[in-house]
């Protein structure tokens, strides 16, 4: 009876030992918050994530869809302040100042500081990153602004030499721009300009004003300077030459237009190559040109880390390390067409490869060297919103001087 009884209680201490291992193997799970698209992109990010999760037992994160960015910020709000945030948040760098007023993220400046972190990143990425002296996320992906055109277009109209400066720029517009009809207006335009005052407007301007010189001053973009003036005048200037079109309302990355051949140039950015490239349609890529210096603007998504408890952030952190590693950013890079956001997965062997079979991408890694960020204080939806109406009223024929001193009005930040 003695042996039956001490046998019985080595099993169930046995047990007991057995569950309290399962329990501590049970994964933490994370969940990130994202609104990647196309949904072919968010596959592939779902599949990268898998890929970290059959790694360790103990972290398992949770991609979750929530929309577009208008659709995100009223979920992250409410969140935040209900005490409930996702513990990672996917967005545009330009939210930073908006999640630091409210205390909703996590510095990250120590954490990117160890073990070459900060080194590895490009230095294009780190204005985007800082606020009021700390790093504020992680970049997640990044991309810039080039002008795509029409090679077949430049040799009918006997261009040999791409356009390095606005004034050569407007010169090739203007060989570009011919009515092929006779009917008085013309069936190709030189270049397509968006018209609207959305942020893909102020994002395909801000190139021009920072070449013009533009500095950002206090985490704005002032708009009565020379720069301002000089960028306004020179979309008007295509415009008023006839050899500008604008897209419609709100729709200027659209690229029917480029297809069909209605337009020889665009601006626009790499993750177009992937689509124009399954339309049949010549096309190439250069850089954009300058004014008094090269400059292009810094696209892309980072990620924060939201206030929760130590543990779990600790543990979210190595999930940042994973989405900076050469396995994470080498793989979202060839899949997407993305660039990748560390020096030593451009230097991949892996990525080389892909480079030299899509040469275009170089044209966009050269640019991330002249490449400004927008400003992303709390402010900035409100001086977005200022800037992309002075920009409109010009392109529909205002004086550049009285659009911005109508706009100065409703946005004196901006001023």
């Amino acid at each position: 009876m003695k042996r039956l009884l001490i046998s019985l209680l080595l099993s169930i201490l046995l047990l007991g030992c057995q569950g309290a291992n399962s329990s501590d193997i049970t994964p933490l799970t994370l969940t990130l918050w994202h609104g990647i698209n196309p949904p072919t992109n968010r596959v592939i990010f779902e599949e990268l994530v898998a890929q970290f999760n059959a790694q360790q037992t103990d972290i398992k994160v949770q991609p979750i869809y929530v929309g577009q960015a208008d659709q995100q910020f009223p979920k992250i709000l409410t969140a935040i302040v209900g005490n409930s945030p996702p513990d990672l948040l996917w967005f545009d760098s330009l939210l930073t100042g908006r999640l630091v007023d409210l205390q909703g993220i996590v510095p990250l400046t120590d954490w990117l500081n160890q073990g070459g972190r900060l080194a590895n990143l490009d230095p294009s990425l780190l204005p985007g990153m800082t606020l009021e002296g700390e790093l504020w996320s992680v970049p997640f992906t990044t991309s810039n602004l080039g002008i795509f055109y029409r090679p077949d277009l430049f040799a009918a109209a006997g261009i040999t030499q791409l356009p390095r400066t606005w004034e050569e720029l407007a010169q090739v517009a203007q060989k570009l721009t011919r009515d092929g009809d006779g009917d008085g207006r013309p069936d190709q335009y030189g270049l397509l300009l968006p018209l609207g005052k959305g942020e893909w407007t102020v994002f395909s301007w801000l190139p021009f004003w920072f070449s013009a010189g533009g500095e950002v001053v206090n985490g704005t973009v002032p708009l009565l300077t020379e720069a301002s003036l000089s960028a306004l005048q020179f979309w008007q200037k295509l415009l008023h030459m006839g050899v500008a079109l604008l897209s419609a309302p709100e729709r200027g990355y659209e690229q029917e237009g480029f297809i069909q051949g209605r337009v020889a140039m665009q601006i626009t950015g790499p993750w177009t190559l992937g689509y124009l490239s399954q339309t049949g349609v010549p096309f190439s890529v250069m850089p954009i040109p300058q004014a008094v210096r090269p400059a292009t603007i810094v696209g892309g998504a980072n990620v924060f880390l939201m206030r929760t408890d130590s543990r779990r952030q600790q543990a979210a952190l190595r999930f940042l390390d994973y989405i900076l590693g050469d396995e994470f950013q080498v793989a979202w890079a060839r899949q997407t067409g993305a660039l990748p956001v560390t020096l030593s997965a451009r230097q991949n062997p892996e990525y080389q490869a892909f480079l030299a079979d899509h040469p275009l991408l170089q044209v966009f890694l050269t640019q991330t060297q002249v490449a400004y960020s927008r400003p992303n204080g709390a402010d900035y939806n409100r001086l977005s919103n200022c800037l992309g109406r002075t920009i409109e009223a010009t392109l529909l024929g205002q004086t550049p001087e009285r659009a911005v001193a109508q706009n100065r009005q409703r946005c004196p930040a901006a001023s």
